[in-house]
């Protein structure tokens, strides 16, 4: 990247997308108070206050604001380092290690925490999510040039991904190894990577996850897969769909208006993971069709926000880490909402801003907060003259 600055000259900035901005804090707005009237019922079951839930998430999303305003301050260019690239990629893989060690389930059966002090808890699969997006965006910039070259525009890259996936994998945790291998892939495609290397890689890979899901279930070592593909064919009929078939009785409840803010029947106790996985259930099932399109459309405008954000962005960079943290979000929220719907089969993901989780939240702001920071205009100031006339700032942007 070439620097603007001289001996006599600075660079100032112009403000955020104020678009992205607002979106942003209407989800997270609506995600608290839909995280109160969908948890309330199972804090009071667990002897907790009703509004455990809801005080939690409002304080790590107050945690998360800051971050968001702190990393929209501060020039993203801190990232384009081999040495933090490199750090956030090692960081995630000792810490999906480490899970797998030390890590507990919180009764899903699955290792995917790591227990804190206080009783809190952190999932390294969300630091991986980041990881992959900067350690992704330093290296095609920095190869842009042989990107179509096999020996560096894929096959790094898929040595990174596949450590990744196959960390994940042995939690399980498939839905993120799915989307972060989706995520891994477009940036690959984006930064100029031949799709026919992408399709062979692409192709390998999913096999190897079919095998190794196959020699699971074979073997009967772990039947989690094959418990997850059963209720997605036979919900009504599955013994195992039953979380499947309280999300699918909520959402047609809601009708077209919804029961009402707070008037769900199905968080009371019926429907597992209310205020986690399923919160769009409760969703569509308070606010009916009118409510949950409401919350798609923001998602979209979220994503179409931040690819203008990164068409706009003024260096390569900048442009695929906007891509890399909009791809994240957008692709949680389609999964998630598919999920629900039961248009894919359930896969433990959970709703961007919506769903209960600190790590989640706080990363998801922070992402948001560097996707604000690329979209602030740049502009060269000389020391030795007065500053720039409106006009002349909105020329130079």
């Amino acid at each position: 990247m070439k620097s603007l600055k001289t001996e006599k000259e600075k660079i100032r900035f112009t403000g955020v997308n104020m678009t992205f901005a607002i979106v942003v804090l209407f989800l997270l707005g609506i995600g608290i108070v839909m995280m109160f009237s969908a948890s309330y019922a199972i804090a009071i079951n667990e002897d907790k206050p009703g509004y455990y839930y809801a005080q939690r998430q409002a304080i790590f999303g107050v945690i998360g604001l800051a971050a968001m305003v702190g990393a929209s301050l501060i020039d993203y260019h801190v990232f384009q380092r081999f040495g933090v690239a490199a750090a956030a990629y090692l960081g995630s893989v000792v810490l999906l290690i480490l899970v797998k060690i030390i890590g507990t389930d919180l009764g899903t059966g699955c290792t995917r925490w790591i227990r804190l002090p206080g009783g809190m808890t952190f999932q390294p699969s969300e630091l991986a999510k980041f990881a992959i997006v900067i350690s992704f965006a330093y290296l095609i910039d920095i190869n842009f040039d042989r990107m179509k070259k096999f020996r560096y525009g894929t096959m790094p890259f898929m040595i990174l991904l596949g450590v990744i996936a196959i960390l994940l994998m042995i939690e399980p945790h498939l839905s993120c190894t799915l989307l972060i291998a989706a995520m891994g892939i477009i940036l690959m495609f984006i930064g100029g990577s031949r799709f026919k290397h992408l399709a062979l890689t692409g192709g390998v890979g999913l096999a190897g996850i079919a095998l190794w899901v196959a020699a699971k279930v074979l073997t009967g070592k772990q039947t989690y897969f094959l418990k997850r593909l059963e209720p997605w064919f036979h919900p009504f009929e599955s013994d195992d769909a039953y979380q499947t078939q309280q999300s699918l009785i909520a959402i047609g409840s809601g009708g077209i208006f919804g029961l009402g803010m707070g008037e769900s029947r199905q968080k009371y106790l019926y429907l597992p993971e209310s205020e986690n996985d399923f919160v769009f259930s409760i969703i569509c099932e308070e606010l009916g069709f009118v409510g949950a399109v409401t919350v798609i459309l923001l998602f979209v405008l979220l994503v179409a926000q931040g690819f203008h954000i990164a068409t706009h962005s003024k260096d390569r960079f900048g442009m695929l880490v906007a891509c890399g943290f909009t791809l994240q979000i957008g692709l949680q929220a389609f999964i998630n909402i598919g999920v629900v719907s039961n248009l894919l089969p359930n896969t433990g993901i959970s709703l961007p801003f919506f769903s209960y989780g600190g790590t989640a939240l706080m990363m998801q702001l922070f992402e948001m907060g560097i996707v604000l920071n690329i979209s602030r205009g740049r502009y060269v100031v000389n020391k030795d003259k007065p500053p720039r006339k409106k006009q002349e700032i909105k020329e130079a942007v």
